[in-house]
Order: structure tokens, then C-alpha cells, then sequence
């Protein structure tokens, strides 16, 4: 089977834009097919961020000088074109953190503490990564609320039949899901559930760190309350994420970290907020990787995101066809119309580690383990996963560099 690339997207010219990507592993050429853990960085954005130090670094809202004049403007530019990408509504929404995990911290802290109470419910799914379970189950033991998961189907997507059941346990006040599994690719109903929420009078709450770099998400169509994701896995730097919350749920909350910048006046009696963004911002912000977040999302929107939410459906698609051949192996999740860029599996006898060994000594890197998201093994019925994802810059042949690899390792491994 040939990949058809019904969009306009050429993974072999965009590979020059990677100079990590130009490296050989073990005397092979890098496959890089980690995405889905961090993605790699182009030299757009890492010229961005050396221009910057170059020439602009400065703390930002604090100096009526010019270069901290020229910082400002480059920070909030920078989460102008963040928020623009996913349609908020005004940048004023839209508030950086350090990555997504950061974000929704941000927001079980300061939504959750205060919202919730012993008759309420907490709702996430059987799919989240640690980072949208953890915080839910720990603000709901804090506040004497429930804690309910929606289950999945065999082939790993949301069982939303239980929503009924679910709901007849208590008052819903939060639901937290993720647009994009992980773990198995699963898109997931998010505009459905949102509805459904809402309906019960809660707050929807979105993962969306797997989905924003590979297509269009709106946070205004998704009718989600707060959204969060990060820099790195959009070909932007570490350090640097978003959390979008509706204004008038942000106006209400109270911050989640206290200090510099995100005050409005400090007296030894009283201390009062800032205004948003800045209320949620303490301390000096990731300014250079602000810069960078931004250059990220001119990149991928040069690239064009439904080239790339094309071109890697068409990809999940040939490997799952390719890797389906391989004696022995156990493939997770739905179907490729159903699924992001991300193939999920086991191999028959041989622990996930050594899969993942093998296929490093072929130059081709993959992930191996429990992806945070040990709910999901637990129903799985496993203590771990191989994982391969795609990105832009993935070339068909190096799925079938994946494939020898692994039927490498059953040789191996006998």
C-alpha cells in the first residue's frame, strides 16, 4: 500500500528544516518516531529564539527601556498568535505556563478547590495521561467530591453510554478529558461531551497537548471551558505552555502561584490581583520561549494543519496496514479514521523495552513504558506499550524501517 497524501505536504523537503533529524543512530539514519512525546524543533523557530537573546532580552512589563520595550513586544505578540490559533476569543485569555501539566494544575487548583464540595462530581476518562487525572483525583480527595471515570470500549474510545449513570451519582461540576489520547491516537467527542457538561451544569476541561500540533482545534467550536497544551510538541521549545480559560471563570478564580508581576497592589494588610493574563503569570515568564512558542505556530501554520492532520492519517493508516503483518503482535485502539498519528502495540512474548532496544539499534526511536497513563494499561491489561507516532517530518519508509525492526526483534527474541 502506497501513503496517498491527498493534502499538499512534503515530508522530505520539511526534514531539511530539522538539523536534528540530519544525525545517524548506530551508523542509521535518525527515525524519529517520538512525536507524540516531544516534537522536534525547526531552525525557524531556533533562529526565533537566537534573534531574540541576540538582540532582545530583557524582563518583560517591567522597564520603559528599549529592550524591554522590544521583549514586551515580542512576549505579547507571542501569545497573540497563540491564542489566535486556537480561536480564543481575546489573548487576554490565554495564559502561559510552563507546559500543559502546568495549565491544568492551574486550573484544578484555582477552579477546582473552589468549586467543588462533598456532593459534587469529578469526571475524567479511562484515557487521560497523568497530568489530567492526578490533579482531578487529588482536588476531589481535598473536597470531599466524587472522582468517576468514563470507561472505554474495546477499541479504546469513550463508552459514553455510562454518562447517565454517571450522572445519576451526584452533581457533575467538572469534566476532564483529553482531544487526543496519548496513548492510542483516539480522538475523542470533546464538542459531545462539552454538551453534556453543560448540561449537568459543569466545566469542561480539555488536554488538548496531543492534538494542537497535528490540526485545527477552536476552543470556541470545541464549546470547552478551559483548554490546555504545549510548546513542545508543536516543534516549539520546552518550557513553555498555554492554558485558555473562559474570562469570566478566570475572573473568579484565585491564582495559582503568588508573587511578582501578577499583583495589583501589595500593602502589609491586603494583597489585590493583577488584571488577566498577568494574575495568573508570577514571576518572570518564559520570554525566549514565548518567542519560540510563537515562531512555532507561524511554522506549522505555513506547513497548514489540515496538510499535516492529512498526511498523518494517511500515515497511521499504512503503518497499522504494514505492521499488522508481523507475527505475533498485538495492535491497541480504533480504527485510522478514528485515530491521531499514533500507533500503539505489543509484541507477543518480548517485554516492550527490548522491542524499543532493538529498533534503536536500527536508528529508529520509538517509546516504550506506560506513557503516564497507567489507568489505561491497568484496563489494557498491561504494564506497558510500545508506541510509535508520526509527525510532519515522518517519510513512509521510515514505517517500514519500523517494521524490520520489529520483525527483527522477534527474531531476536526467538
Amino acid at each position: 500500500m502506497a501513503v496517498e497524501t491527498r493534502a499538499a505536504l512534503d515530508a522530505r523537503k520539511l526534514r531539511a528544516d530539522f538539523p536534528i533529524l540530519q544525525q545517524e543512530i548506530n551508523g542509521k539514519p535518525l527515525a524519529y518516531l517520538d512525536s507524540a512525546a516531544t516534537a522536534q524543533k525547526p531552525r525557524q523557530v531556533l533562529d526565533a529564539m537566537t534573534h531574540f537573546y541576540e538582540t532582545s532580552h530583557a524582563n518583560v512589563h517591567r522597564g520603559v527601556y528599549t529592550l524591554a520595550e522590544r521583549a514586551t513586544e515580542a512576549f505579547e505578540g507571542a501569545r497573540e498568535k497563540v491564542a489566535r490559533f486556537v480561536n480564543a476569543p481575546s489573548s487576554r485569555e490565554l495564559i502561559f505556563t510552563r507546559n500543559a501539566t502546568e495549565g491544568l494544575n492551574l486550573v484544578a487548583y484555582g477552579y477546582g478547590l473552589a468549586s467543588l464540595g462533598p456532593e459534587d462530581l469529578v469526571v475524567v476518562t479511562e484515557l487521560e495521561h497523568h497530568s489530567n487525572f492526578v490533579p482531578w483525583q487529588y482536588v476531589a480527595k481535598r473536597t470531599g467530591a466524587g472522582f468517576r471515570m468514563i470507561s472505554l470500549t474495546d477499541t479504546g474510545e469513550l463508552d459514553l453510554d455510562s454518562l447517565d449513570a454517571i450522572a445519576a451519582e451526584g452533581q457533575v461540576k467538572v469534566v476532564a478529558a483529553n482531544l487526543v489520547s496519548n496513548a492510542l491516537g483516539t480522538v475523542n467527542p470533546v464538542e459531545r461531551l462539552a454538551a453534556w457538561a453543560h448540561e449537568q451544569g459543569a466545566a469542561m476541561v480539555v488536554d488538548a497537548a496531543q492534538a494542537v500540533p497535528h490540526r485545527a482545534v477552536d476552543v470556541q467550536a470545541l464549546g470547552c471551558d478551559f483548554l490546555a497544551f504545549s510548546a513542545h510538541k508543536m516543534c516549539g521549545p520546552s518550557g513553555a505552555g498555554a492554558v485558555w480559560g473562559r474570562r469570566e471563570l478566570l475572573e473568579r478564580m484565585e491564582p495559582f502561584n503568588l508573587g511578582g508581576h501578577m499583583i495589583r497592589k501589595v500593602q502589609f494588610e491586603e494583597t489585590t490581583w493583577g488584571d488577566l493574563p498577568h494574575k495568573f503569570e508570577a514571576g518572570t515568564s518564559p520570554i525566549a520561549e514565548a518567542v519560540g512558542f510563537g515562531a512555532a505556530v507561524d511554522y506549522l501554520l505555513e506547513v497548514g494543519l489540515e496538510a499535516i492532520e492529512q498526511y498523518e492519517h494517511d500515515l497511521v493508516a499504512y503503518a497499522l496496514e504494514r505492521m499488522a503483518a508481523v507475527p505475533g503482535i498485538q495492535m491497541y485502539g480504533p480504527p485510522p479514521e478514528r485515530r491521531a498519528g499514533i500507533a500503539a502495540f505489543n509484541m507477543d512474548g518480548i517485554h516492550p523495552h527490548d522491542v524499543a532496544q532493538v529498533l534503536d539499534w536500527e536508528g529508529v526511536a520509538i517509546r516504550a513504558g506506560h506513557h503516564c497513563c497507567q489507568p489505561l494499561m491497568t484496563r489494557l491489561g498491561v504494564a506497558a506499550t510500545n508506541r510509535a507516532s508520526f509527525y510532519l517530518y515522518t517519510l513512509p519508509d521510515e514505517i517500514d524501517r519500523l517494521t524490520d525492526g520489529l520483525l527483527r526483534a522477534r527474531k531476536v527474541f526467538g
